[in-house]
């Protein structure tokens, strides 16, 4: 088991009122009793705004994502060692996470960008960009945050500010090129200040139809991983970098050709969870304290990270 020092710090033409009046009798959109309902009354005007249509990349029922466009496409990395705000000490160790992450996202096709300690509004700005690009060509968009955070928020160098944000721009209604492809977001950062002491385990042993077109969520394909669950630390070694990014880089490079993303990240959360623990012996509270990361996952279809040129039958299933 490797032990590590360091942590980060931690509308219809009805009347409005009659709409929402009829909503809460269950009774929108007349008297039609085969319909289907949302669970909150929502906000007026906000859906079905305005079609929006992109191309199919992929089969409708196709059990991969489309994974060999001419690029694979750009990989962003926000990587935050010093800060202006909160009195938030240097993260030490980033730099090899940067590193690393950086050297493995090359290696499986990606166009890497890197931005050292960005302001927030130059945060927002990059995301802006490559929401604008034009992603036809690419097969998918990766963005990935190194940074202190707390419950909710993470920090740019001057401010914080809600990691939603990040994906907010890349919806398949805001971002048509990139709709029905995948956008991956890793945030290495901590989400609160409880600590995980962990459990002790005793082992025991034991003898595709194709449509011209369909309609997909604004919101999907979209795949989230926190370095660790809300509410809790997210370790970092001073020289070796975090947990999470150095197992990410681990799994990545022996697994990316062979398996889907979402088994690699099932091998990250078990190396996270099983080969770490913190090495804080001066600190009873923070000694021998364990991590385990957040899979959030909207994807549709497997990524499969082939290399580029590969042709993978299993995009028409």
């Amino acid at each position: 088991m490797e032990t590590n020092i360091g942590a980060d710090e931690v509308g219809n033409g009805h009347n409005i009122q009659d709409v929402f009046e009829d909503a809460k009798d269950g009774n929108c959109f007349g008297n039609n009793k085969n319909k289907d309902e949302g669970d909150a009354l929502g906000r007026a005007g906000s859906a079905r705004s305005g079609e929006v249509y992109a191309r199919m990349s992929v089969a409708k029922y196709a059990t991969h994502y489309k994974m060999d466009h001419r690029k694979r496409g750009p990989a962003l990395i926000f990587n935050h060692e010093v800060f202006e705000c909160g009195g938030l000490k240097s993260r030490s160790g980033t730099n090899e996470d940067c590193k690393n992450l950086k050297e493995c996202l090359v290696n499986l096709g990606f166009e890497v960008q890197v931005f050292k300690d960005l302001n927030y509004t130059d945060v927002e700005r990059q995301i802006k960009i490559a929401a604008q690009m034009d992603h036809s060509q690419h097969d998918c968009i990766l963005v990935a945050v190194l940074s202190h955070g707390e419950m909710g928020i993470i920090y740019a160098k001057d401010t914080p500010y809600k990691p939603d944000y990040l994906w907010s721009n890349f919806t398949g209604d805001k971002c048509p090129t990139l709709a029905g492809k995948p956008k991956m977001f890793f945030l290495q950062a901590c989400q609160g200040d409880k600590l995980d002491g962990g459990v002790n385990l005793r082992t025991t042993e034991t003898d595709g139809e194709i449509h011209n077109t369909y309609r997909i969520p604004a919101q999907a394909d979209f795949l989230i991983v926190y370095s660790t669950v809300k509410g809790y630390y997210s370790w970092r070694n001073t020289t070796k970098g975090s947990w999470f990014i150095q197992s990410l880089c681990e799994e990545l490079k022996k697994k990316a050709h062979n398996h889907d993303l979402m088994t690699i990240l099932t091998f990250v959360s078990q190396r996270v969870a099983l080969d770490y623990e913190s090495n804080v012996p001066d600190s009873i509270t923070m000694h021998r304290q364990k991590q385990i990361p957040c899979i959030m996952s909207m994807l549709t279809r497997l990524i499969h990270f082939k290399p580029q040129g590969y042709s993978n039958l299993s995009y028409q299933l």
